[in-house]
């Protein structure tokens, strides 16, 4: 029972997403020709949130779901691998047409399709967690 809030935040939050046309393949598809500001203005608040959030569990020292406190690790500093790792990231997302996050909730629309998606980032991931420590981070 104590997860039916996490369950129902994200069930409002794919509501949300559909709503705002978050994960309309042709939304998508005008950002990556730079046609319209509204998937970049979503990114925009999404960025400004993550922020926001971070600087407050930093300041009032948030308690996780256990009540431990979060520990956010501060990061190596590089170039190279965030600039790699986003073009990667941003090939798949203008090939596929779905960031990672809407593939569950375009399943939860009824679009099947995109199941073949899931299985080939769930197959990415895996690949990349046997070969991580072979790679330069």
């Amino acid at each position: 029972m104590k997860l039916a809030r996490f369950f129902l935040t994200g069930i409002v939050f794919g509501i949300v997403l559909t709503k705002a046309e978050a994960v309309s393949w042709y939304r998508i598809y005008e950002m990556f020709h730079f046609q319209s500001f509204h998937m970049f203005g979503i990114i925009g608040m999404a960025l400004f949130t993550g922020v926001l959030g971070i600087q407050l569990i930093k300041r009032f020292k948030i308690k996780d779901f256990n009540g431990f406190p979060i520990q956010i690790i501060e990061k190596e500093k590089g170039f190279w691998r965030y600039i790699i790792g986003g073009i990667l990231f941003g090939l798949g997302w203008a090939l596929v047409g779905s960031c990672p996050g809407p593939i569950f909730i375009l399943l939860g629309t009824g679009t099947y399709a995109i199941a073949v998606v899931l299985i080939g980032a769930l197959l990415g991931t895996y690949i990349y967690g046997l070969l991580k420590d072979k790679l330069p981070h």
